[in-house]
């Protein structure tokens, strides 16, 4: 951790210098999970020539490095850069419902740059965030990632215990913040099948039943790269309550959302995850 303060204190053209060096070494170097990448976006744009999909894959790599290393800048970027970097250009729709004293489900996919994302939502919403996350293998990667999207002040809750959390903390005034476009891989994860990127996909069945036990509003956060190092959020709704014991509202209106701003922009996308190790 001590190393990688000191590294996230150099000036962005050198990390992003450390960053193509790094683009060079994954993709012609060690080659990381390019058959896994290249398969993804072909089942995804079946419709697209090579050429195409080629393109999209090299993106994705660059930014798959840019994401590295500014991840890494987290743990020392100023407020103010941040701000700079990461523009929320909608942030009166969380304050509409704030303004009411109603929480939120703050919705999102692993659409580069997701930690900027999280991180700068604690300085635009005027809500307390609460995000979601998996715990790591490795503890030191735990450490450093909890370090990155706590420093400004949102309060990590790990997903086994969200339910509990969701209870102890329904009188504070905030938004629960979810990526739930991995592939639910544990055997107690119950599954929702549906068409996502034209492909019969599993998703998470527990944003639905977080949905009905808080009756909370669902807000989608799209990010887009605008340039290197630049990107924009805007939130739309996709769900509200009231919500049925059953209803899959929320899950079928986060993943139209996530298919939408995957079309928009393909290589910002994480393509390298094997989200459909498992069909239906």
């Amino acid at each position: 951790m001590f190393f990688l303060r000191l590294l996230s204190r150099l000036p962005f053209p050198v990390l992003y210098a450390f960053s193509d060096f790094l683009f060079l070494i994954t993709y012609y170097g060690v080659r990381y999970r390019r058959h896994l990448v290249i398969k993804n976006l072909q089942n995804a744009f079946p419709e697209d020539p090579v050429k195409t999909l080629k393109k999209y894959e090299k993106a994705f790599y660059r930014h798959l490095c840019d994401y590295a290393v500014e991840t890494i800048k987290l743990l020392t970027i100023s407020t103010e850069e941040l701000k700079k970097r990461m523009v929320y250009k909608n942030p009166e729709l969380v304050s509409e419902y704030a303004n009411q004293n109603q929480s939120v489900l703050l919705l999102t996919s692993h659409q580069f740059n997701w930690e900027w994302l999280l991180a700068s939502g604690c300085l635009y919403l005027p809500l307390q965030v609460d995000y979601v996350y998996q715990r790591q293998s490795s503890s030191l990667f735990d450490q450093f990632l909890i370090s990155c999207r706590t420093r400004f002040g949102a309060y990590p809750i790990e997903r086994s215990l969200l339910g509990r959390e969701a209870v102890k903390r329904k009188d504070i005034l905030r938004g629960i913040a979810i990526m739930a476009d991995q592939f639910p891989g544990r055997e107690q994860d119950k599954k929702y099948w549906t068409e996502f990127m034209g492909q019969r996909t599993a998703f998470f069945l527990g944003l639905g039943q977080l949905a009905y036990m808080t009756q909370y509003p669902a807000i989608f956060y799209g990010v887009k790269r605008i340039k290197r190092g630049y990107y924009e959020a805007e939130g739309f709704l996709v769900s509200s309550p009231p919500y049925e014991k059953e209803s899959q509202q929320s899950v079928e209106g986060y993943v139209k959302a996530t298919e939408k701003i995957i079309r928009q922009q393909p290589d910002g996308w994480l393509w390298s995850h094997n989200r459909w190790k498992s069909r239906e």
